[in-house]
């Protein structure tokens, strides 16, 4: 959803409250794509601190299905986000590259909110997903999902480095 924030620009110290659902079903991110389970809407409060500068801040609440990262069964993830942001509408997109502060929800005088939310949900992704702490993962071999059920293979592979050493065990147990 745009935001046109050009009548912010009147008067020094204008502030105005947005309130936008949010539309995107899916999340892309770097890893894979999620699916959006649920979303409550975003309120953004937009000042202008004068001189062609906006500062935003808002909340945003969403829920994510992520696979686990052990079995991939999906897990639900609840995100609470806090947004601030000072936009500077003076600079070009080059000089924003220029200084490592690329905005791409930010489109001329228009604010893309969905696209500011996909910018905070990519800093706030968890490094590992478990659907529980024990989880056991899948079969190597089989891909049976061994939280579920159980497979008769082999898992005592060794590592092929050390099968010399393996040997030698194997040598006293013979004696």
């Amino acid at each position: 959803m745009l935001i046109n924030l050009s009548e912010l620009f009147t008067s020094e110290g204008k502030e105005k409250i947005y309130v936008q659902d949010i539309e995107m079903k899916q999340f892309h991110a770097p890893d894979g794509v999620y699916d959006v389970v649920d979303a409550e809407p975003v309120t953004l409060k937009v000042r202008n601190l004068g001189d062609r500068t906006l500062f935003l801040e808002g909340k945003a609440k969403l829920s994510l299905m992520i696979p686990c990262s052990r079995c991939l069964d999906p897990v639900r993830n609840d995100f609470d986000l806090s947004i601030e942001a000072s936009l500077d509408m003076k600079q070009t997109e080059e000089e924003r590259i220029e200084e490592l502060d690329e905005q791409p929800y930010v489109s001329g005088y228009n604010l893309d909110v969905d696209q500011l939310v996909c910018n905070e949900l990519l800093l706030n992704l968890p490094m590992k997903v478990l659907c529980d702490e024990d989880c056991k993962g899948i079969c190597n071999r089989c891909g049976a999902n061994l939280n579920h059920e159980t497979c008769g293979c082999d898992r005592s592979s060794l590592d092929p480095r050390m099968s010399l050493i393996q040997d030698i065990f194997n040598q006293f147990k013979e004696v």
